[in-house]
């Protein structure tokens, strides 16, 4: 089975170095562009966060295919920490704690990793379970690619080894529960 996992583009909230993740914001003008300036892998399926960010990504890139919308591929709850970025939040002891913790626990009103990769990793298998054989488009969040990688993807590395930029990617191969990623975008 072949994989595109697609991280959406770019934000006012990301181009301020804020932590979104429940906020529900569109694509700003510049990553509108910037999707689509690139060419991304044709797809039969297309899987994506229903966030809106995700959908109008997913619709720039496949304006001609049905997108499927996870609500389990959303990107990870920050609780308290939602749409502050790091000079709003370096002096919290709880955002510090969180960050020398390596954010693996949940921050106050938020998600854990354990948690957020749970869901994340639940809705990937489900999708790539519906639709064996074909070659699936995810237009997912950074922390959702991360996760997912994390958990399937060999050569392990760890959960920041995969990150990837604003309308960035990889493309992959899914065998027997093991993803094989074969190139990054």
């Amino acid at each position: 089975m072949k994989l595109i996992f697609i991280r959406h583009g770019k934000t006012a909230g990301n181009l301020e170095r804020r932590y979104i993740g429940r906020t529900d914001e569109p694509l700003c003008d510049e990553g509108i562009a910037e999707i689509l300036e690139k060419e991304y892998p044709d797809a039969d399926i297309v899987v994506a966060s229903p966030m809106k960010r995700c959908v109008q990504t997913a619709e720039l890139i496949y304006p001609h295919k049905e997108i499927k919308l996870m609500p389990s591929l959303r990107e990870t709850d920050f609780g308290d920490f939602e749409g502050l970025n790091y000079e709003q939040l370096c002096n919290d002891i709880s955002y510090r704690s969180w960050i020398e913790g390596g954010g693996n626990a949940a921050p106050p009103n938020g998600e854990s990793r354990e948690q957020f990769c749970t869901r994340c990793c639940g809705g990937f298998i489900q999708a790539a379970a519906e639709n064996r054989g074909k070659t699936v488009a995810f237009v997912v969040h950074g922390g959702t690619i991360m996760a997912i990688a994390e958990r399937f993807a060999f050569p392990k590395k760890g959960f920041y080894d995969y990150q990837v930029k604003n309308g960035g990617g990889y493309t992959a191969e899914l065998d027997h529960g093991k993803i094989t990623i074969t190139s990054e975008f």
